[in-house]
């Protein structure tokens, strides 16, 4: 059988594992095998073809992680369709925006986000049918019209066939669509599991969003193709109790999430060993985060109970990973090396620049930025600085529009002083840091709700901060330092004024949000803090 596609691939793990558990999601006592998972697989796309969806033909999906997305999806490929997800958090402007752009006339939603897109549908052109699905998604257990073929459908389509539109986050304008194909996508599959040989049981919980490349990449493209069993999660906040459940034997995380297992694991005074398989994590074997800079201290703290946590550094533009660590304590602090089959050099400046089969396929509508990001030889310009040591690890420093340059013409990485800040205390949600043009580095810093909770008044609050502020200058260089900072009274939410979907730091509107306050810490000493 073919398996140049995510659709044969797909039909092939099924004809290999039909009574295997693909999806499941305990709460509702859904647990679908494989034969299970492909036969409403079809039903879908017989669904969704009757609705006039055909190949070449954007899919909009505004779903949460529950088992309905997953079928919507495949549904979708399955018809040469090609999905595009839509962050929850999304405003209704933000909504109508990506579907205009996509030019999806079909939008698969649930009923939890009727008001969201009763406001969006005044934004949306085009847009011709809303489905709500329900639990187990009935409204999708079509029935095959005389005409159709659903396997004459999905072997008809072709590698160079878009699978997916994964809008970028859109921290300095508005997102762009980036277009993988199913050979992008499969090139970097193959690339990344030869590197980290897959469990012989992947077993997954799904909770990072649909419309980030990670989510879709290690939560449903791998589970499918590796015949593995992916756990639901709706709600972030199960996460914890997902996982104690499920036992994964992969998990992909941000940072933070560590972060909040270790500052618990340290609240309760516990053994770390005994501590992470209480958690649900003693059957882990593959272990990744990225996303931002991640503290060594981190990292080491869960290689020692036993969880092998690894670094990663990846694009939308790259269809996932582009670099992994190895199980060597020695690559700690690094990206590790290239995927296999991923080149990646660098430009005068320092520019990281890669190429190879999963480099995607360009921006939708966007002809100009395309040519822009992707030269003639073949190079996509990420944006990010980096450096190779001498066994060819890969270390990030940093976004290359947003280098602190101060007024000293020192080059600095507000996102390494910030991963410092953060790893100091469980205490501090997040961190800005602000020094262009400055003669010294300044931050803003709000709490996390959760964590303020053990600190009941605002003297404990400030102290340990404070402390943590202290912690973190004590390991970056002296211009690196932060020399004052202020604990702002708010919360940064994904999606919000300050954080993009994918909790990225927009650094422009917060600048200009809270100016005030950036330019009372550059006041003369005796100023307020």
């Amino acid at each position: 059988m073919r398996t140049d596609t995510i659709c044969s691939a797909f039909q092939a793990a099924v004809a290999r594992h039909p009574d295997r558990v693909a999806i499941r999601l305990p709460a509702e006592g859904i647990g679908w095998t494989f034969g299970e998972y492909a036969a409403r697989v079809r039903g879908a796309a017989a669904a969704l073809h009757a609705l006039g969806v055909r190949r070449g033909d954007a899919v909009a999906l505004l779903l949460r992680n529950r088992p309905e997305y997953l079928i919507a999806d495949m549904a979708a490929l399955h018809l040469g369709a090609t999905p595009m997800s839509i962050y929850p958090t999304s405003a209704p402007q933000q909504i109508g925006y990506v579907i205009n752009d996509s030019g999806a006339r079909v939008l698969i939603t649930e009923a939890v986000f009727d008001q969201t897109v009763a406001d969006a549908h005044e934004h949306c052109r085009g847009l011709e049918h809303v489905l709500v699905l329900g639990g187990g998604a009935p409204e999708l257990a079509g029935v095959e019209p005389p005409g159709f073929d659903f396997e004459e459908n999905w072997r008809r389509v072709e590698p160079d066939d878009l699978a997916c539109l994964i809008y970028t986050s859109g921290t300095t304008g508005p997102p762009k669509g980036a277009e993988l194909s199913h050979a992008n996508l499969l090139a970097n599959l193959r690339g990344t599991w030869r590197g980290l040989p897959p469990p012989e049981r992947y077993r997954i919980v799904s909770f990072l969003p649909a419309a980030h490349v990670l989510g879709r990449f290690f939560e449903h493209y791998s589970p499918a193709l590796l015949a593995g069993t992916v756990t639901c999660c709706p709600d972030p906040s199960a996460l914890p109790e997902v996982l104690v459940e499920s036992r994964p034997t992969v998990l992909v995380a941000p940072p933070r999430v560590f972060e909040k297992l270790r500052a618990k694991c340290h609240a309760l005074d516990a053994d770390p060993s005994e501590f992470v398989r209480a958690a649900g994590l003693a059957d882990t074997e593959h272990v990744l985060t990225g996303g931002a800079p991640v503290a060594v201290e981190l990292i080491e703290f869960f290689q020692a109970a036993g969880v092998a946590l690894r670094q990663g550094w990846g694009m939308t533009e790259l269809s996932s990973a582009g670099a992994l660590v190895s199980c060597d304590p020695a690559d700690n602090g690094t990206c590790g090396r290239p995927i296999d089959g991923l080149e990646l050099r660098l430009a005068g400046d320092g520019e990281i620049l890669a190429r190879g089969p999963m480099v995607f396929r360009g921006y939708r509508n966007r002809p100009d930025e395309t040519a822009a990001a992707i030269d003639p030889d073949g190079w996509f310009h990420t944006g990010d600085i980096g450096r190779f040591d001498a066994q060819g690890r890969l270390t990030i420093i940093d976004r290359k529009k947003e280098l602190i340059i101060n007024s000293a013409g020192k080059n600095m990485s507000p996102a390494n002083i910030e991963a410092e800040l953060t790893s100091a205390s469980p205490l501090i949600g997040q961190a800005c840091v602000i020094g262009s043009d400055r003669p010294y580095n300044v931050a803003l810093i709000v709490l996390d709700p959760d964590a303020a909770g053990g600190h009941p008044d605002g003297a404990s609050r400030a102290g340990e901060v404070a402390r943590a502020v202290t912690d973190a200058n004590a390991r970056l260089s002296r211009v690196e330092q932060v020399k004052r900072y202020a604990i702002l009274d708010a919360e940064w939410l994904a999606g919000g004024d300050e954080l993009t979907p994918s909790m990225k730091l927009k650094r422009k509107p917060i600048e200009q949000k809270y100016a005030r306050a950036i330019e009372r810490l550059y006041a003369p000493p005796g100023g307020a803090r």
